[in-house]
């Protein structure tokens, strides 16, 4: 089985360009805002925990995150291999899912990071915000407010992963969607 981070900045294009990844390789895309979705429109036991906590306006532990990631990894046997978007997102969590894999005596295959240069993240979550009606992504504060998180949290796995041998970098600026997804898939031949 095949693991993949897929890793970026905001609005870099992960959730754009993994729908194209999964289905060209036969990979199960994770995206851990659609898994909290779908563990509690189900009504699991994490689904549950994971709503009382967003009803209370709490943040989700990273433990109910990485069980649902586990609990997926169990579920979805017919695909090749799976593509991770939004998790992992600090240290700790990188951690925490080269041990799940351990467990499974797998390990992480590569990371796959796009990345943008911070005036472009702007521009792209604030059209977004207003293609998806998101007023919550469309203040300045809010955009500089998740670029600094990124920066401080979870910029620091690119050396990290660059340590293990995991980390491939490409440039996902071109304000052409297809050029951008060519350079992805580009990358994903010369790893996959």
């Amino acid at each position: 089985m095949k693991y993949y981070v897929l890793f970026g900045p905001p609005g870099a294009g992960k959730g754009t360009h993994a729908v194209a990844i999964a289905a060209k390789y036969n990979f199960k895309h994770i995206s851990t805002g659609e898994l909290l979705r779908a563990e509690i429109a189900a009504g699991t036991d994490l689904g549950n925990t994971a709503k009382s906590l967003i009803a209370a306006g709490s943040l989700v532990p990273d433990e109910v995150v990485e069980g649902m990631i586990d609990s997926a990894f169990d579920r979805f046997k017919e695909f090749d291999g799976f593509l991770l978007d939004g998790f992992p997102r600090t240290l700790a969590q990188a951690q925490a899912l080269d041990a799940m894999l351990e467990k499974r005596g797998e390990r992480l295959t590569g990371v796959v990071s796009i990345m943008i240069p911070d005036e472009m993240v702007k521009t792209r979550i604030k059209h977004r915000a207003a293609i998806e009606g998101r007023a919550d992504d469309a203040s300045d504060e809010t955009i500089n407010n998740r670029i600094a998180t990124y920066h401080s949290q979870t910029e620091p796995l690119i050396e990290y992963y660059k340590a293990a041998g995991k980390y491939h970098e490409v440039c996902g600026d071109s304000d052409i969607l297809e050029e951008n997804r060519a350079r992805v898939l580009a990358l994903m031949e010369t790893l996959v």
